[in-house]
């Protein structure tokens, strides 16, 4: 299997072991960001059911798969919110991922639902772009405001990483989000019983998938009203030394805060593997939110110890932003 470009090289600032433990972490975390195109079968579920797009079309990103999960019940008779989430192909069914994992969406959100913790909802999940995810996750502006200086010292890094040519003609991420907000949510709210307003309508994601659900919830606003921001990848790329992309998305964000008065964010991360990265770098971020009006109603940031980057660990805590986001 050919692996994506970001899988070759880990460059990290630590000891030696430590590089040698996240590198090998990070490879398989890497790996199950790959879009499994060959797995042809719908999901099988524990709770509810999948209907699936095959290669939905987009005149802003390549064709993608979208499965969508309807619960158990579900009427055209009634109203449900809907919660968008990347990297579709890990959400319900670890026997066609390629480490046996899966984020078991059906199975939490099913289970949150039987007990009466969460509204009547939806799950959408879109499909990555396989080795395009990179680009289509990477938020576009903040990277647009760095000095040329500080763009070449990422391009550097990347390259020095063996890491295919990095440049911000490549990125797709602004283009991504015309795709879901569009051309996916209108066909989702034409197909299905969906309530089509702000306060349920929700995105979520991890590492990647999590910094492009904050650029989400940012840029549109008036379209989503919740965002769960999971292990979000601070560094954007996977060098850390010179490293000027962090800086600029806690900037963006500083200056891009939707109003807390009608939406909730939700910020986690690990300690472990990848996820070592982001302790200091949400600390930053949890100090922007705050100042910008988040608290306890509409904020939510969590440190899980001993927790690293997998669907596995993201399974574990996923009830937790479903109530947060979903909660009756």
């Amino acid at each position: 299997m050919n692996l994506p470009y970001f899988v070759r090289t880990l460059r990290l600032t630590s000891s030696a072991l430590r590089m040698k433990k996240m590198h090998l972490w990070f490879f398989a975390a890497s790996c199950a960001l790959l879009a499994i195109s060959a797995q042809a079968q719908t999901p099988a579920v524990s709770a509810g059911r999948i209907e699936r797009h095959e290669q939905f079309p987009s005149q802003f990103v390549s064709a993608r798969n979208v499965d969508v999960w309807l619960p158990e019940g579900y009427s055209p008779r009634k109203k449900y919110a809907v919660l968008y989430m990347h990297d579709g192909q890990m959400l319900f069914d670890g026997a066609g991922t390629w480490n046996k994992q899966e984020w078991q969406v059906d199975e939490i959100a099913g289970k949150l639902l039987a007990e009466g913790k969460i509204r009547d909802c939806i799950v959408v999940g879109i499909w990555n772009g396989g080795q395009g995810r990179h680009t289509e996750y990477f938020p576009q502006k903040p990277f647009e405001q760095l000095s040329a200086q500080e763009k070449e010292l990422v391009f550097s890094a990347v390259r020095s990483n063996g890491q295919q040519v990095f440049n911000s003609d490549l990125l797709q991420s602004d283009k991504y989000l015309k795709f879901l907000t569009t051309e996916l949510k209108p066909f989702i709210d034409k197909q299905y019983a969906t309530r089509k307003d702000r306060k349920n309508t929700f995105i979520a994601g991890s590492s990647m998938g999590g910094l492009i659900s904050m650029y989400a919830i940012c840029e549109y606003p008036k379209v989503f009203g919740g965002a769960a921001c999971i292990s979000t990848h601070w560094p954007g790329i996977f060098a850390i030394e010179n490293n000027p992309v962090p800086g600029a998305f806690l900037q963006y964000l500083k200056t891009h805060l939707p109003d807390p008065k009608t939406h909730l964010m939700y910020f986690d991360h690990g300690d472990q593997t990848l996820d070592a990265l982001y302790p200091p770098y949400q600390a930053q971020a949890d100090v922007i939110l705050k100042a910008g009006g988040y608290g306890v109603k509409n904020l939510l940031s969590q440190a899980f110890p001993g927790e690293d980057h997998s669907e596995r660990a993201w399974a574990g805590r996923l009830h937790i932003p479903l109530v947060f986001l979903l909660g009756r």
